[in-house]
């Protein structure tokens, strides 16, 4: 029996293979155990906000705390109920100015990222220097000045005043996502389309969004949350009314001078957490994809 080099190189290589999947019984065992010890450091503070949403405001917080003491549903029905601010109208603000920041920083996302991935023209490199300049301030130095934006556009304390200004922090870095995510896509395809007489536009809206999938879900998710969970831009440029409040801003009436709702707050906390859960959800088998397409030229 002779055995050629080709056949001498297969076995080499899973010789290697089976050495290098080897592990040792306590090996297996710490690599688990550290896993599990990550996973529970991880899940531990959102599983005991859970538990503390279902306890009245007296055992929330306490020196030898329970997992169950007095737990009921008492917390939600007040807040959803309105005992504890107008919790829905801040629902509908918050769906209402994640939703529009989320389609308009995309649009423009989609078409600047297309533009700077297949097109030279005069500035290209400036427009993205810019964007990622942008990203390197701080929040609260572009407060001021988009304070002032606001009060010339006469936008200050309107919703759609607070969605330009999202898309401001959500443009950039979703523009540079798309960009790369582009970059990945054949331009064959784009000469097939303008060969059957779609014009440009009609080559990004009909052939390399539908390709694009996966990068939008991620920018999606990205200018969703950007506008769902942001505090510090909705106090400044939203009025102080009850009614005009998003949900995060609406979180600060639980926590009071002398003290804390904590029962009511972590309540709020979990409703609060729900929509970007079920975004996540409906997203999360294009992310991989997404990320790890848009990170690298292909």
């Amino acid at each position: 029996m002779t055995l050629d080099a080709s056949s001498l190189q297969v076995v080499r290589t899973s010789d290697k293979r089976l050495k290098r999947s080897d592990r040792s019984v306590l090996a297996s065992v710490g690599l688990h155990a550290a896993l599990i010890v990550a996973s529970v450091i991880a899940v531990f503070p959102v599983f005991w906000v859970l538990v503390t949403s279902f306890k009245p405001d007296a055992r929330a917080v306490e020196t030898t705390p329970k997992l169950f003491n007095e737990s009921s549903l008492d917390n939600y029905t007040r807040i959803l109920g309105g005992e504890k601010g107008a919790f829905l109208t801040w629902f509908g603000n918050s769906v209402l100015i994640a939703l529009l920041t989320t389609v308009i920083a995309v649009f423009l996302s989609a078409t600047t990222g297309y533009a700077a991935s297949r097109f030279r023209f005069p500035g290209k490199r400036s427009l993205l220097m810019s964007f990622l300049v942008v990203q390197m301030f701080p929040f609260a130095v572009l407060i001021v000045p988009l304070y002032n934006i606001l009060i010339a556009l006469g936008l200050q304390g309107t919703p759609i005043g607070l969605v330009l200004v999202y898309c401001t922090t959500a443009v950039p870095f979703c523009t540079y996502m798309l960009k790369g995510y582009f970059d990945t896509i054949p331009t064959d395809i784009d000469e097939a389309g303008r060969v059957d007489g779609l014009s440009p536009f009609g080559v990004f809206w009909r052939l390399v969004m539908p390709l694009a999938k996966p990068g939008l879900a991620v920018t999606s998710f990205y200018a969703f949350l950007t506008a769902w969970g942001e505090v510090a831009f909705a106090s400044a440029f939203l009025s102080a009314a009850d009614d005009s409040k998003t949900l995060a801003v609406g979180l600060q009436v639980f926590v009071q001078q002398n003290r804390t709702e904590w029962g009511h707050l972590a309540a709020a906390s979990i409703l609060v957490a729900i929509p970007a859960v079920i975004v996540f959800y409906l997203v999360q088998r294009f992310l991989v994809t997404g990320l790890s397409s848009g990170a690298v030229k292909g």
